[in-house]
């Protein structure tokens, strides 16, 4: 499989931030060492920035480590545009992480997210585990 242009689902990128060990954040170091690109639209920025703004995240991390992960996460990204289509995903708030990747024609989506695995694969996209990329990968 490859992963040169990979959609990170906000919980990977979440459990990435707050935890040192485990597969998002080797992951995150995977992607970081074979220069892939993260596949970011406005919307799934967006969630990602709102969610870790909550206040049950700060006892993790502080404001500053969240505003240099944001900042880490951006450097490494393309931005795409999406209308909001409504893909046939049963919550449709994840209908933003199946558009996001067919416009930045991904390689694969990676989440823990049941209602997008399901779908897999999604228009030929693999939408995968953790745990199933960096296997594909080889790490």
């Amino acid at each position: 499989m490859r992963a040169d242009r990979v959609v990170l689902d906000t919980n990977i990128l979440i459990s990435a931030l707050l935890r040192p060990t485990g597969p998002p954040r080797a992951i995150m170091e995977a992607l970081r060492r074979r220069r892939a690109v993260l596949l970011f639209s406005d919307e799934t920025f967006d969630e990602l920035r709102t969610r870790l703004s909550r206040p049950k995240f700060r006892r993790y991390v502080d404001l500053t480590e969240i505003g240099s992960f944001l900042a880490d996460l951006d450097a490494i990204s393309e931005w795409l545009s999406i209308s909001g289509a409504m893909l046939g995903c049963r919550d449709a708030n994840d209908n933003k992480f199946l558009e996001t990747a067919l416009n930045g024609a991904a390689d694969c989506i990676v989440t823990g997210d049941h209602d997008l695995l399901v779908m897999s694969p999604f228009r030929g996209i693999p939408i995968v585990r953790p745990n199933h990329l960096l296997m594909a990968i080889g790490t």
